[in-house]
């Protein structure tokens, strides 16, 4: 009777010890496919996060530009106080005379500087020239005191501005004797409003010295201003000349 017992139950721990088997290899199987799973998963973040981090690194290349630019041979014109000096020149009628006179009103408190790139550009943003039209004086105290009050109003706008942004006609590489005329272009502020401004330029080139005159013409009205008339004038003309008689010496910016 045993005998056939055990004999009964020996296909039954047979197939328990399977199912077992079975259960244990299909766990072994889950587990092994999920391992490679996540490990990878990790990897890949791992991986990913200098990716990510890299374009958060990386400078702004305005700068920089800039920077490359003065460092690779730009040349700076810095304007000497000594034989340099802005004048305006207008033309006006006086009482008791048939003929217009030439008002002239200068100053030197001018200063500034004009950087040319390695190709003889201009670069804008480190250019610019400012005349103090506080000092502004003429030959006739009446006529300056009413330019200052009435049509510069030099207590809300004491100064005048030229940014430079084109240069045509100018020989480069840049001669260090001789002369060279040439066009300077750019934005001239003045009485609070810019307006864009050609200059016609002579210069005189002698080693890391320049000497010479620039000159332009511009309207009144453009600049928001009226034609002054005071005293003995009974009129000016709207045109306006301006010039800047310079003395200014180069060097690597």
């Amino acid at each position: 009777m045993t005998k056939k017992m055990s004999w009964r139950l020996a296909p039954a721990v047979v197939l328990v010890s399977g199912l077992a088997l079975l259960a244990t290899a299909c766990t072994s199987a889950t587990a092994a496919q999920t391992s490679p799973v996540e490990t990878p998963t990790a990897t890949s973040q791992t991986a990913a996060a200098p990716a990510a981090t890299a374009p958060t690194a990386a400078a702004d290349p305005s700068s920089a530009s800039a920077t490359a630019q003065l460092a690779a041979g730009a040349i700076r014109f810095t304007l000497v106080p000594d034989g340099t000096q802005a004048s305006y020149h207008a033309r006006e009628q006086l009482v008791g005379r048939s003929l217009p006179n030439e008002a002239v009103g200068t100053t030197s408190a001018v200063s500034g500087s004009i950087v040319l790139a390695p190709d003889g550009s201009v670069i804008g943003d480190q250019s610019m020239i400012t005349v103090d039209l506080r000092t502004l004086q003429s030959d006739e105290s009446r006529r300056d005191g009413f330019i200052q009050r009435n049509t510069l109003q030099t207590s809300q706008f004491p100064t005048a501005t030229f940014v430079p942004h084109t240069i045509q006609g100018l020989p480069w590489p840049l001669p260090t004797s001789g002369t060279a005329t040439f066009q300077l272009s750019g934005d001239l502020t003045v009485h609070g409003v810019t307006r864009p401004a050609t200059w016609q330029v002579a210069a005189q080139f002698n080693g890391q010295d320049v000497t010479g005159s620039a000159t332009t013409t511009v309207q009144f009205a453009d600049f928001g201003m009226t034609p002054p008339k005071a005293g003995p004038v009974l009129s000016v003309e709207d045109s306006l000349g301006l010039r800047l008689d310079f003395h200014a010496t180069s060097a690597a910016a």
